[in-house]
């Protein structure tokens, strides 16, 4: 028999924390202020915003962000908590950006992934270079997150996160009909709203067969399951966020089907 595990949510803090994530709070728009007035991390959230109402404005806050020196960037990142929130948010956001605007571009995913169209600081970023030379410290894409890259360039050395948070696979939304949903992600809560959102996300996809002990888990887990520790560690990354009971024996793990289908604005 195959069962989803359903647990109990933190329903008051999960509340609180997917509230504060409707919106940023614009006390003055990122689009009115000089460059030397510019603060990168509400800037993310902006942008993620007039992405999601279709605001024009957006426009204005991308030339922001290409305009902001690279010490500047550097300067306003100097840590993970801020690395990883403004880097989802703009993962997130030229994503949709990106494919609004041109949706036939991801019949080629490799090259979607590859192309470096999104301009920070004079810099340009591949969607790639965001997702695994700065929020996965650099391994190669294709090692399981076992296998680190041979070179990487000082710029993405100085931008990177220190510690890899494996969490951010459940932040980031590729545009496919499997991805998790987008959030604006905030550094001074950060830490509790990857861990709702790693929950969601699990357990919307999670069932564990009884009769064969097995448990079945998101592909994306599968794909880069060195950042979660390795096989042997799965079950207890599920443990320690409260998708599995301590008690269940797991003899074998499985991982679902991936559904590449585009779905946009899949705005939580």
């Amino acid at each position: 028999m195959i069962h989803k595990l359903i647990t109990l949510p933190l329903f008051l803090l999960s509340v609180f924390i997917l509230n504060s994530c409707s919106g940023p709070e614009l006390i003055k728009s990122n689009t009115s202020k000089s460059i030397s007035e510019i603060h990168v991390i509400p800037l993310s959230e902006e942008l993620l915003y007039y992405t999601r109402t279709n605001n024009p404005n957006a426009d204005l806050l991308v030339n922001n962000l290409k305009k902001i020196s690279s010490v500047e960037l550097v300067k306003q990142l100097p840590y993970d908590a801020k690395r990883k929130a403004f880097w989802l948010n703009i993962y997130n956001t030229f994503v949709q950006r990106e494919l609004a605007a041109h949706p036939e571009k991801y019949k080629s995913r490799n090259t979607f992934f590859t192309t470096k169209f999104i301009e920070i600081a004079g810099i340009k970023f591949s969607l790639d270079d965001i997702e695994h030379g700065i929020l996965r410290k650099s391994p190669t894409k294709y090692g399981l997150g076992f296998i680190p890259k041979l070179y990487s360039n000082s710029i993405e050395k100085k931008l990177r996160v220190d510690v890899l948070d494996p969490r951010i696979h459940f932040a980031l939304n590729c545009g496919a009909k499997s991805c998790p949903p987008i959030r604006y992600y905030d550094w001074k809560i950060l830490d509790d709203q990857l861990h709702i959102a790693t929950k969601s996300y699990i357990e919307s996809e999670f069932r564990y067969d009884t009769i064969n002990e097995t448990i079945y888990l998101p592909k994306v887990i599968g794909w880069f399951r060195g950042d979660f520790g390795g096989m042997h560690n799965l079950p207890i990354f599920l443990k320690s966020h409260s998708i599995i009971p301590n008690k269940i024996s797991i003899y074998q793990i499985k991982f679902n089907d991936y559904d590449w289908k585009m779905q946009l604005y899949n705005y939580k």
